[in-house]
């Protein structure tokens, strides 16, 4: 078997001892040199500075699998910077944060490197990459009066690694839904949604009920077969929010965007240009 997958292409990549970037056949069949995003103009724009985006990011790129082998991750750049070229062009400025404040980390295998747009905005947020915005120190400031329109949680197997377990990603969560504040997200970013249960009863979990569009478990169990990752996921994401009482609205990653009250959600990649135009429209409805 694995001398066939090695004339396939379907041998995860050793980046160095024990850490693996996917396959040259997963590359080929998962990442596109451009993107989709189709430089919507919206007829409205932004122009209240307290209505900003909060996004939030990993800072994790090692996602230790199943069989022990890490898979080099971190979050997607189409997934993070194609909704964030929508929200920029339609006047919403951003801070990226992570839990600790050490830099976001991205699936740099993964970036579209002929897309000059997503060249161009990964260029204008590096800084805040680099040194973003300590989330712990953000929510203790956190009330009625926070300047957040929306939160983003943009996706990459990473976002499973740190978000989930943060009870700083809980607070923002629970401030959000407290003040009526918008949250998106997309692909694996829902996984921190599981973040809102700490310490809390399946009863008061704030999505209950919700609809969702996100990377289904049933992909993320096929990805080892053409090398994506190198081996099995050590868990599933989809399966604990459903026991939360959360439907995921699709099986499959072919693009499926979801909007439930204050919730808008993308299921991968090809979500990112439709999620970015829908929530944009959503957010500036609020506003005209």
């Amino acid at each position: 078997m694995n001398r066939i997958k090695s004339m396939l292409g379907a041998e995860p990549k050793e980046v160095s001892g024990n850490i693996y970037s996917p396959s040259k056949l997963a590359l080929k069949l998962a990442v596109d040199k451009k993107t989709d995003y189709d430089h919507s103009v919206f007829e409205d724009k932004n122009t209240d500075k307290n209505r900003r985006i909060l996004v939030i990011g990993t800072e994790q790129a090692l996602l230790e699998m199943k069989n022990g082998k890490n898979f080099l991750t971190g979050n997607h750049p189409v997934e993070m910077f194609v909704p964030m070229l929508h929200f920029m062009k339609a006047g919403f400025e951003m801070d990226i944060a992570t839990v600790t404040g050490n830099p976001l980390k991205l699936e740099e295998w993964a970036f579209p490197e002929e897309d000059r747009e997503v060249m161009a905005i990964y260029e204008t947020f590096k800084s805040q990459i680099l040194t973003p915005l300590n989330l712990q120190e953000v929510v203790e400031e956190f009330d009625e009066e926070s300047p957040y329109t929306a939160v983003y949680i943009p996706g990459g197997h990473g976002a499973i690694i740190d978000l989930p377990s943060s009870l700083a990603v809980k607070k923002v969560i629970d401030w959000s839904v407290k003040n009526d504040k918008w949250m998106i997200s997309i692909c694996h970013g829902p996984a921190a949604f599981l973040a809102a249960a700490i310490n809390a009863s399946p009863e008061e979990f704030p999505y209950k009920g919700y609809k969702v569009a996100a990377f289904p478990d049933g992909a993320d169990k096929m990805l080892p077969l053409t090398g994506y990752m190198p081996g099995a996921m050590p868990w599933y994401f989809g399966e604990r929010l459903q026991d939360l009482g959360v439907t995921i609205v699709n099986k499959m990653p072919n693009g499926k965007v979801c909007h439930d009250r204050k919730l808008i959600t993308g299921d991968s990649p090809k979500a990112a240009n439709k999620l970015g135009k829908l929530a944009v429209r959503l957010m500036l409805s609020e506003t005209t």
